[in-house]
């Protein structure tokens, strides 16, 4: 019963939220635009289903993914796991080499499944003819979000200022922004930002507040959080990367080929 009764307020609480967005669009349709709203009938049911699902998805949120990751947390920094129950091992930071695993390969395995970057993928494969490989941009998308997270992890248990990653890695940005193939340079900074979506944002979160819980002196409020804004930053590096050692690779072999084409030379990949 107790189920059902959270299940209710909850639904309740997401009617409340979509309503705004519901009054602005019919608001618009009916003042502004002056028009008949198109599909009345799929519109009433497609927002069901939206609430309905969305209730849904935080209900999972709080029964599953931020427990899942919470525990996970902290029983990989658990003194008996890290050092059989000596707590000197706590403030070493190489004795985490467990959560650091563990946050690359979540970082890697949400951004597989995250649907906002199999959308943005897909589109950036339609729109290149095919140059740009929708798997290949997940992979370096996931690859950087691992590297992201783990190191996130690492600033944790280090209890190292945020900011100090977050400016050193800015400045990596805008140094390959002035080097990276022109038509790759949006397709990045887009890559960092559809990551931190549905399926990553909830792990990666009870990540970052379960291990600031477990290593002694970090306070969940100031090192919890900064996670999400690794996972948000390191794909645009590794996209970027990836457009550069692509572009590299192309000019290379046309310097070694005397006749015929590279499939590498697309104008996608083409100096300014």
């Amino acid at each position: 019963m107790d189920f059902i009764f959270e299940a209710g307020a909850v639904l309740l609480a997401t009617i409340r939220d979509v309503l705004p967005i519901l009054a602005l669009i019919t608001g618009f349709q009916m003042l502004v635009l002056r028009q008949p709203i198109p599909h009345l009938r799929r519109l009433v049911i497609g927002g069901v289903y939206v609430v309905v699902g969305l209730a849904m998805f935080l209900i999972g949120l709080e029964k599953a993914l931020f427990p899942v990751g919470k525990m996970m947390a902290t029983q990989l920094s658990d003194p008996t796991f890290l050092g059989g129950g000596n707590t000197d091992n706590l403030t070493d930071w190489t004795a985490y080499g467990w959560v650091y695993l563990f946050a690359a390969l979540i970082g890697f395995s949400t951004t597989i499944a995250e649907p906002s970057l199999l959308a943005v993928a897909l589109k950036a494969g339609e729109v290149s003819s095919g140059v740009i490989s929708p798997w290949g941009l997940r992979i370096t998308v996931a690859f950087g979000v691992a590297a992201g997270i783990a190191l996130g992890a690492f600033r944790i248990v280090t209890g190292t200022p945020l900011h100090v990653y977050i400016l050193a890695g800015y400045i990596v940005v805008v140094v390959q922004t002035f080097t990276t193939p022109k038509k790759m340079i949006a397709l990045a900074y887009d890559s960092g930002g559809v990551t931190t979506s549905t399926v990553t944002v909830p792990l990666v979160a009870a990540l970052g507040l379960g291990l600031s819980e477990a290593v002694p002196g970090r306070n969940p409020a100031l090192d919890g959080f900064g996670l999400i804004a690794f996972a948000s930053l390191f794909p645009i590096i590794t996209v970027m990367g990836y457009a550069q050692v692509t572009h590299w690779l192309a000019g290379r072999s046309l310097k070694t080929r005397s006749k015929g084409e590279n499939p590498c030379d697309s104008k996608l990949f083409s100096p300014r």
